[in-house]
């Protein structure tokens, strides 16, 4: 990359955003991403975390894997929390939670590399920004179960509270979110969903992703 992205186009990446990795999926992570991408997903965290998580050069592999269907497909990869492997990767961002490294030190590491950070408050919506941040993952919205680690979910107020609160940066909404409640997520003020299970634990992950596709076209009244 040679500059940071821009709101209007990071608000496109975020619209249908899939992450995963091998804890979440049934089947294989790679197949999964294959209908997930050809159902229109716009962008994907490489999250590979929980009980049986792969770990070194098994960890490594299946990165790459995802990585290349990404890049075949026109659509930013993400890695969460691992500096290291993003930089080792070349991926496209980072995204880091409030527990992992500090988002000024993971700017300073990845230049003008995607940049997301969790946020759960406007205190720490408002210093993400301040430390560089292109967009903020806020949840959960509602319950979830893919996170072990998940916090009390806050429902879609919290995301009425940030826009509220003057915080313009591009949203993602996550955590238990399902096609049913994509309207009441983006009409809270986010700009996309951020999805695990539902579309990881489905029997056909291109018409879950084209089910979300459809419902935030209608929300938003944007063809694309």
């Amino acid at each position: 990359m040679t500059g940071r992205v821009a709101p209007e186009i990071m608000r496109r990446h975020l619209r249908m955003y899939l992450v995963l990795g091998s804890v979440n999926c049934s089947v294989e992570p790679s197949l999964v991403l294959q209908e997930a991408l050809a159902g229109g997903a716009t962008m994907v965290q490489f999250r590979e975390k929980g009980q049986g998580a792969l770990a070194g050069d098994a960890m490594i592999r299946l990165a790459r894997r995802i990585q290349d269907q990404c890049r075949r497909a026109g659509v930013p990869f993400i890695v969460n929390d691992d500096v290291e492997l993003a930089l080792k990767l070349n991926a496209d961002g980072v995204h880091v939670g409030q527990g992992d490294e500090s988002a000024a030190s993971v700017r300073e590491r990845i230049g003008n590399r995607i940049l997301g950070v969790s946020a759960h408050t406007v205190e720490e919506a408002r210093r993400a920004i301040l430390h560089g941040a292109d967009y903020l993952g806020i949840g959960p919205i509602y319950p979830t179960r893919s996170k072990d680690d998940a916090k009390t979910a806050q429902g879609p107020a919290i995301l009425h509270e940030l826009r509220e609160a003057g915080i313009h940066l591009p949203i993602v909404g996550i955590g238990g979110i399902t096609v049913e409640r994509v309207e009441e997520v983006i009409g809270a003020g986010a700009d996309g969903v951020a999805v695990i299970s539902a579309v990881t634990g489905a029997e056909s992950a291109r018409k879950v992703v084209e089910a979300f596709i459809g419902k935030i076209r209608c929300t938003t009244g944007r063809i694309s």
